[in-house]
């Protein structure tokens, strides 16, 4: 009996064509990032070393007023908070970071730094009402199945794993640039980590572009993260001017975020190999409460846009989507970061403690020897900041220095810019990478701090080098 062999299988002719181009943008990708690299300490360092030594480190001290027991109290008080936030949590206790701004409020309260009605001020409602109404908003567009039918609509497409990478970059970094990137990434890690292992494979590379794209996409737009919701309010910069100033360094992060990671996983991606064809998911959704949630965050851009109060834009918005028969109540307040809301307060009241008591106008001009005017310094100063003591907590904290510049605008745009793409360098640079890798872990798949470092630094480096450039 004469034996059949099995046919050949037929290699697709786009294959070795994708592979060859996918192959030169990573080879391109990789000189930028050792050329960036160079150029940014060149650039940097010797700029910050000549700002520290103009600064009299003698003359910073006298103008704090250690006899008086309310500034030492405010020093102790804000220093004992922003380490609890710099660690994550009170070694020994139950205390995170929203419990400690909350007691390092009380304890300004309590200790007579701010009285009651001072803390009160101090606390910025537009920042918390915008967060509130975004938290909302994306809350019923994850309950309604949106996301869901979003993942379906790219599995449907995506037939390559370089192709499938850029459309996770791109759906991530496109929704989170004008929801919250928090709450993106809380319901894209499980849609991902689905679909990754149907199609069986590696699942570390397409989980990190989740919080790398969230952070990077974050930074084009006031409500894209918390942290440029309290620059906005803060800075007053109209929606559109915010925008316009960030979006292409958004996108060319994006661009960097799928080529480094493509260029560090190179046998997951640089194959002609297709993906093999999966089933959607079940598409466990309200397709009336999906139109709805899909028109009214529509709706609240384009007023965004058109100049309206971003607050009161993001709190009717929300409320509208709270008047529904479909969805109890109760859910989308079990969606809402109540803690987050909660961190936001106390550490508006601890830092304007200290603003009140230590940073004096004379300390304030003394600080401003350190060339904050200068684009790569205050980025720079942003960046290291931000990683030490998380984003949000660097923000406030530079805010009596920004408000001081002769070009408050600008100076905020790149305290926006590099505040956001600092929390790319490590693991525990954001709580958006943290939210991923917990989920993941969750989901039986464990991303490591190296895993993350090789793409996240580069990515860093390179994504605020052109940061500096553009602004």
């Amino acid at each position: 009996m004469r034996e059949t062999k099995a046919p050949e299988p037929r290699l697709h002719p786009v294959g070795p064509f994708l592979s060859a181009l996918v192959a030169t943008a990573l080879t391109v990708a990789g000189v930028l990032v050792l050329s960036g690299a160079l150029i940014l300490i060149v650039t940097i360092v010797p700029l910050g070393v000549h700002a520290a030594r103009s600064i009299d480190v003698s003359l910073l001290a006298k103008q704090i007023t250690w006899a008086d027991g309310k500034t030492v109290a405010a020093v102790t008080i804000f220093a004992a908070t922003y380490l609890v936030m710099a660690i994550g949590k009170l070694p020994g206790y139950q205390l995170d970071r929203a419990g400690a701004a909350l007691l390092g409020a009380s304890l300004m309260i309590a200790l007579g730094v701010v009285s009651l009605d001072e803390a009160y001020r101090a606390i910025d409602l537009d920042t918390i009402t915008l967060l509130l109404g975004m938290m909302i908003v994306v809350a019923n567009l994850r309950l309604s199945g949106f996301f869901r039918l979003v993942n379906n609509w790219v599995v449907t497409r995506a037939h390559h794993p370089f192709v499938l990478l850029v459309a996770i970059v791109l759906v991530t970094g496109s929704l989170s640039a004008f929801l919250v990137n928090d709450t993106i990434c809380l319901a894209m890690t499980p849609l991902v980590l689905d679909l990754v292992s149907r199609l069986k494979r590696d699942p570390i590379p397409y989980l990190l572009a989740i919080p790398l794209a969230s952070n990077v996409g974050s930074a084009a737009t006031i409500t894209g993260n918390p942290q440029n919701m309290i620059i906005g309010s803060l800075s007053h910069i109209p929606y559109g001017t915010f925008a316009a100033a960030l979006w292409p360094v958004a996108a060319v992060g994006l661009a960097l975020t799928a080529l480094l990671i493509a260029l560090f996983y190179r046998q997951e991606f640089l194959t002609g190999e297709r993906l093999p064809t999966v089933s959607a998911s079940p598409a466990r959704h309200h397709p009336t409460l999906v139109i709805k949630a899909v028109l009214v965050t529509v709706a609240m851009m384009v007023f965004f846009f058109a100049g309206q109060p971003v607050a009161k834009v993001a709190i009717v918005g929300g409320a509208l989507l709270l008047f529904t028969r479909r969805v109890k109540a109760e859910k989308v307040y079990r969606e809402i970061d109540w803690p987050l809301l909660l961190m936001f307060a106390g550490l508006f009241i601890v830092v304007a403690a200290l603003e009140a008591n230590v940073l004096t106008p004379e300390m304030i001009a003394a600080v401003g020897k350190l060339d904050l005017e200068t684009t790569p310094v205050l980025s720079a100063i942003t960046a290291v900041l931000s990683n030490l003591v998380s984003n949000v907590p660097a923000v406030l904290v530079l805010k009596p220095f920004i408000a001081h510049s002769s070009d408050p605008q600008r100076s905020w745009l790149i305290v926006a810019m590099a505040s956001t793409l600092a929390g790319n360098f490590t693991l525990i640079g954001s709580i958006a990478n943290l939210i991923v890798a917990q989920r993941a872990r969750a989901g039986g798949v464990t991303i490591g701090f190296w895993a993350y470092f090789k793409v996240g630094a580069p990515l860093t480096i390179l994504s605020i080098l052109f940061g500096v450039w553009w602004l």
